[in-house]
């Protein structure tokens, strides 16, 4: 498979203001990842690990301190206005949250009809037709495109919010949380859709979830993501059945499992500053002084399995 999307060297920060001074954030820092086309590539890690972060900017919505975004092979912060708007409607978004990414004062039938009116010179029956096929593609009733966002149920509003992303026939979703805020039921048919799509229309998925085992169900390949850094990445049977990185081994391990025991992984919680070195050494009970002190390197286990640690 080509490679469709590719992430080399992304360091990504915030600044916020201090009582006296301003302080920065590290969200991604120094990310390296390559995507290829028609597969779904799952990012996974706690809350504040850099996930939507990452997603954002491959979005271009937040500012890139240092390194490239390939899209194509093209470097996506270097595209002309022409180039991104042609970008943004072959990489779509799924936002985890539908109810604020929805215009509370627009019927569905406009929040799907509008990308098309903006990228697209289609007729207005023309986009009906595509607006009406979408609906139902999603598995939600013509009848409700007349409704707005607050009539509908989380389950369908995030239905809605996929609709919208799949209506300019992307080449890539980035589905950030997309299923978080549902009932596990709902959760599962929105999955089996999402799964049911990417086969129809070929897409690419770059699937973000700290749901584990929503990740084994959907993905082909995995990055384990911590304090904005990949601490491990390989295809979903190396990294789920031969976890090599402490931390991964920790967020396997919170899955719940009936009738038997946890093991604890995790220590103390995740750090205000950055440590020097390894960056999960804080909280790991395979530490040593090396660790501390030295930021270890990718080590491969396989050609498509590696881990960040010197263990």
């Amino acid at each position: 498979m080509n490679t469709i999307l590719e992430i080399k060297d992304l360091y990504v920060e915030y600044k916020t203001a201090g009582v006296n001074s301003t302080k920065t954030t590290k969200a991604v820092n120094g990310v390296s990842l390559n995507i290829k086309e028609g597969e779904i590539f799952a990012i996974a890690g706690e809350s504040g690990c850099g996930k939507s972060t990452l997603a954002k900017a491959i979005m271009r919505l937040v500012p890139v301190k240092s390194g490239q975004i390939l899209y194509m092979g093209k470097d996506i912060n270097t595209y002309s206005k022409e180039e991104l708007k042609e970008y943004r409607k072959n990489v779509q978004m799924v936002f985890q949250n539908p109810y604020s990414s929805l215009d509370p004062k627009m019927k569905i039938s406009q929040i799907l009809a509008e990308p098309l009116k903006i990228n697209t010179n289609l007729s207005k029956n023309e986009i009906k037709d595509k607006v009406e096929n979408i609906i139902t593609k999603v598995g939600l009733d013509k009848t409700q495109l007349e409704l707005y966002p607050h009539e509908l149920s989380g389950g369908q509003r995030q239905r809605i919010a996929i609709a919208r992303a799949l209506i300019l026939e992307p080449k890539v979703i980035i589905a950030d949380e997309p299923v978080s805020a549902l009932d596990a039921s709902i959760q599962a048919q929105i999955l089996n859709m999402l799964n049911d799509l990417k086969t129809e229309y070929n897409l690419t998925l770059v699937f973000i979830s700290h749901d584990l085992s929503v990740i084994k169900f959907l993905s082909d390949r995995i990055a384990i993501m911590y304090l904005g850094e990949i601490m491990e990445y390989g295809t979903k049977e190396e990294v789920f059945n031969n976890p090599a990185h402490p931390y991964t081994k920790a967020l396997l391990n919170s899955v719940p499992k009936y009738g038997k025991k946890t093991e604890e992984f995790l220590s103390g919680d995740i750090p205000y500053e950055l440590p020097k070195g390894c960056k999960f050494s804080s909280r790991c009970k395979f530490s040593t002084d090396e660790c501390d002190l030295k930021c270890p390197e990718f080590t491969s286990l396989s050609d498509t399995h590696c881990v960040r640690c010197i263990l």
